[in-house]
């Protein structure tokens, strides 16, 4: 079972040494490459104000965030419910730093994000390994995927997953719908029918050389392979 966690987070500023905080954590399940309607949303009280540039893009201001708990009241759900995963994070050093930032404020001793899952894959390298010297930013991204359906004038931790998650699947194939239990002798019968109904259905007719034009094919390939020095079949 190949279990995926999108997530997402949103700060007080761009960098936690500066003493910024996560103010919301977003994460969506993916199972098999499949939403699963799982989740794990949190807004956190920060015990600070945010940056003016950091609330014009999230809009979440102190008085919201004055009554939601605190990471120390959360973190223990959280990392259970990510752990064995596999993390998809849009520019993920930012989101994990901060969340490690977060983890030592409270223990040394407790593991990072990367200790309690099984793999962290930045969905922004993806996109710029397909998309090379284009701009890839998650609304880059959502107009050259067409992806539609969210309204989003500010952005949130837990609606941003949700779009990133149909980001991810558009970039890398699509939800699965294979069924990988099939042998491959199997499917080869498979096809070999599927190509006996086609020519059956279609009455094909085999239509042979005669002698002479037999003859006069294989004095052509001579010629190729004299002049060519080479067998035109790729035989010799």
């Amino acid at each position: 079972m190949l279990r995926q966690i999108i997530l997402d987070t949103e700060t007080t500023g761009l960098d936690p040494k500066s003493g910024h905080r996560v103010i919301e954590i977003g994460c969506i399940e993916l199972v098999n490459r499949k939403f699963t309607g799982e989740q794990f949303h949190i807004y956190l009280n920060p015990d600070r104000d945010s940056d003016e540039g950091a609330l014009e893009v999230h809009g979440l201001t102190s008085e919201f965030l004055s009554d939601k708990p605190r990471f120390k009241d959360i973190y223990e759900e959280f990392l259970e419910f990510i752990s064995g995963s596999e993390l998809l994070i849009h520019n993920a050093e930012f989101d994990v730093n901060f969340l490690d930032h977060e983890i030592k404020l409270l223990s040394k001793k407790l593991p990072s994000v990367s200790d309690c899952v099984s793999k962290i894959t930045d969905t922004l390298q993806i996109a710029r390994d397909k998309h090379p010297g284009q701009r890839n930013s998650l609304d880059a991204l959502v107009k050259r995927y067409d992806i539609g359906g969210y309204d989003r004038e500010l952005h949130g931790a837990l609606l941003d997953s949700q779009i990133l998650g149909d980001v991810y699947l558009s970039m890398t194939g699509g939800q699965s719908n294979l069924d990988f239990s099939v042998s491959a002798t199997d499917q080869e019968v498979k096809e070999n029918d599927s190509s006996n109904q086609l020519n059956s259905e279609l009455n094909l007719k085999v239509i042979e050389l005669t002698e002479e034009e037999n003859k006069s094919h294989k004095e052509y390939l001579l010629r190729m392979k004299e002049e060519t020095g080479t067998d035109p079949l790729g035989l010799n």
